[in-house]
């Protein structure tokens, strides 16, 4: 039923809580599982040159290692807890607006299964659900579960 599931992740609470259903469905269905963390170029957008916006955008984070540090462990928290199930994982970090990179994601690599946080670091909450979250149910062919930090695995 599912080969390749997608886990977006900011490295939030609520998104280590999706990564563990996540894992959970590609154990059962032996998945491969990818990690995707996006790094919101619109948040950033206010306080970033055009210039280093546009070099962001294309993956080359310079100076702004935190960045990098920020998405390569929330990707390797994917990673690793995929490792402790024998799973495979294909690690993966852009630079854009999440939704829309989300999306791509998920046609340019014939995503099965998008499992996501319904809250992560960034932005106002909704009512009910995370504007990422939201953008992605709307956008997105693949079916949707989104977790909510309090769900248990």
């Amino acid at each position: 039923m599912y080969e390749n599931i997608l886990v977006p992740t900011d490295g939030s609470e609520t998104s280590e809580a999706a990564v563990e259903h996540a894992i959970g469905l590609a154990e059962k269905y032996g998945a491969e599982v990818h990690a995707l963390y996006v790094v919101d170029t619109d948040s950033m957008s206010l306080s970033l040159g055009a210039e280093q916006l546009d070099r962001i955008e294309q993956g080359h984070f310079g100076e702004m290692t935190e960045i990098k540090d920020r998405a390569d462990s929330a990707t390797g928290f994917v990673a690793d807890r995929a490792a402790e199930h024998g799973l495979e994982t294909v690690e993966h970090v852009s630079a854009g607006r999440p939704h829309s990179l989300i999306e791509d994601y998920v046609e340019d690599n014939d995503i099965d299964l998008v499992v996501m946080g319904s809250h992560g670091r960034s932005g106002i909450k909704r009512a009910l659900l995370g504007s990422v979250a939201e953008r992605t149910l709307r956008s997105v062919t693949a079916p949707v579960m989104v977790v909510d930090s309090r769900d248990s695995a």
